[in-house]
C-alpha cells in the first residue's frame, strides 16, 4: 500500500532523512521506532505532503504522492494523526470529529461517526464537551477518531502513547490492535519500543535520519544485542 524509495528530506537545504526505504503492506502494522530528534516526524511530514523531499519517491496505493498537496494526499486515503493531538480546544468533541471528514468521507459522515463512537464509547459521553477540557487519554481518542472520520486506507499514528499514564498506554495499544484487526493498515511511529514491537508485523529502528535495523516485530524483540545497542534495553 505504501512504498518509500531512497527518501532524502529536511529543512532549509539541510538533510534530516538520509535515504530511507520501507514498505507498508495492506492490512499490516508497521512500526518506525526511535528517540526524539532522529527524524520520525520529518518522515511523517513528507508522507503527508507537509515537507517536500529533496530526493526519492513515495508511492501510495499505486500512485506517486511525494509532489501532491496535503489535501490531495488525504483525499487519496492516507491520513496522519499528528504528535500532540493538535485538536481545536474550543470546539466540541463532535465538531473536532466532523472536521476529520472535511476532505474525505463526507458522504458517509453519519455512519462513520457511529463507528467511531462504538470504538470510543467515552467520546459519546463527552460529545458536546469542549475538546480542550478532556483528559489526555480522551484527547488522544478524539485525535484518532478524527483520523478515522476520513475513512483512511492507511492511518499514520505519530506518538499516540506520548504523555499518557501507563494504564492508558496499555489501553491505547490494545485499541490500535483492534483497529488493525478490523482491517485498517497502520504506520505506527513511536518511542514506546516493546509494546510497538509486540503489535507490529514489521518494524524499523531510526537513528540520525537512517533506518539502522529492520525486521519483524518478533525478530527485533528477540535480538537482545541489537536492542541493547540501539534501544537501550
Amino acid at each position: 500500500m505504501l512504498e518509500v524509495r531512497d527518501l532524502v528530506a529536511g529543512y532549509d537545504g539541510t538533510s534530516v532523512l538520509c535515504g530511507i526505504s520501507l514498505k507498508v503492506e495492506a492490512g499490516s502494522i508497521v512500526a518506525v521506532l526511535g528517540a526524539n530528534g532522529v527524524g520520525k516526524t520529518t518522515l511523517n511530514k513528507v508522507l503527508s505532503g507537509l515537507v517536500r523531499p529533496q530526493r526519492g519517491e513515495v508511492i501510495f496505493d499505486g500512485r506517486r504522492i511525494d509532489r501532491k498537496s496535503p489535501a490531495d494526499i488525504v483525499a487519496a486515503g492516507l491520513v496522519h494523526v499528528p504528535e500532540g493531538r493538535k485538536l481545536f480546544p474550543d470546539l466540541s468533541v463532535r465538531e473536532n470529529l466532523e472536521l476529520g471528514s472535511y476532505r474525505r468521507g463526507k458522504a458517509q459522515r453519519a455512519r462513520t461517526m457511529d463507528q467511531v463512537l462504538s470504538v470510543f464509547p467515552r467520546l459519546k459521553e463527552r460529545f458536546d464537551q469542549r475538546a480542550g477540557t478532556l483528559s489526555g487519554g480522551e484527547q488522544q481518542m478524539v485525535a484518532i477518531g478524527r483520523g478515522m472520520m476520513g475513512q483512511p486506507k492507511l492511518l499514520i499514528l505519530d506518538e499516540p502513547s506520548l504523555g499518557l499514564a501507563p494504564l492508558l498506554v496499555e489501553e491505547m495499544f490494545t485499541l490500535i490492535g483492534r483497529l488493525n484487526e478490523a482491517g485498517l493498515t497502520i504506520l505506527l511511529v513511536e518511542q514506546n519500543v516493546m509494546q510497538s514491537l509486540e503489535l507490529a508485523d514489521a518494524a524499523h529502528v531510526m537513528e540520525h535520519g537512517c533506518l539502522v535495523l529492520s525486521g519483524t516485530g518478533a525478530e527485533l524483540i528477540g535480538n537482545s544485542e541489537l536492542a541493547k545497542t540501539y534501544l537501550g534495553m
